[in-house]
């Protein structure tokens, strides 16, 4: 159906130049461009519309990092600059640009857990799944952060993208055991445990 509207649009655009009086030289650039432009159109797989397959890395993750990330571990601080970075390239499906960002970025800044996080989730989208360089990472997180329920969260959200659904809900459950009941970031917690059938 996609490409019936496609066919639609061009030959509409193409009566409109004509009506125009474009003639010539000018009438087959724009021709040329609108043929250009339907051949890439047609060669991503029609972004955007529904059915429309999508590249396992361009999939989101159960739920938005960024969001989860804030909640967990705050913003606006020397971290947030790099983690950003980091995003927008992965938001663009540049996934090998995103860990170079945050390999950079810890190394500068070793001993920053948020950073660290923030590298084990980058190379878990890079890699299309829980690595042991991310398991590496989120295991400095860890270390960096004795008693954070971030590193622990993110490692189950790595784990449930990975198909590890035990391994997440385990991880969860016992931040949740420990957590106070008045934690601002508790809902979340508990939100995850929902989102995969926990």
């Amino acid at each position: 159906m996609g490409f019936v509207w496609l066919a639609l649009i061009a030959g509409t655009t193409a009566t409109l130049l004509w009506l125009m009086k474009l003639r010539g030289g000018l009438l087959t650039l724009a021709a040329a461009a609108i043929a250009f432009g339907c051949a890439g159109y047609a060669w991503q797989g029609r972004p955007g519309e529904a059915g429309a397959n999508r590249a396992a890395s361009q999939r989101p993750p159960p739920m938005s990092l960024t969001a989860a990330r804030i909640v967990l571990m705050g913003q606006f601080d020397n971290a947030d600059s790099w983690l950003i970075m980091s995003d927008n390239l992965s938001s663009r499906g540049n996934s090998q640009d995103a860990v170079g960002i945050l390999r950079s970025a810890v190394r500068e800044h070793p001993r920053n857990y948020k950073l660290w996080v923030g590298l084990a989730n980058a190379l878990t989208d890079h890699g299309r799944g829980l690595s042991p360089a991310a398991r590496l990472a989120f295991a400095n997180a860890a270390a960096l952060a004795p008693g954070h329920p971030a590193p622990s969260f993110f490692l189950g959200l790595a784990e449930a993208r990975s198909g590890n659904i035990p391994e997440a809900l385990r991880l969860w459950r016992a931040i949740l055991a420990t957590a106070p009941a008045n934690a601002s970031w508790r809902p979340l917690v508990e939100d995850a445990v929902l989102a995969v059938g926990g």
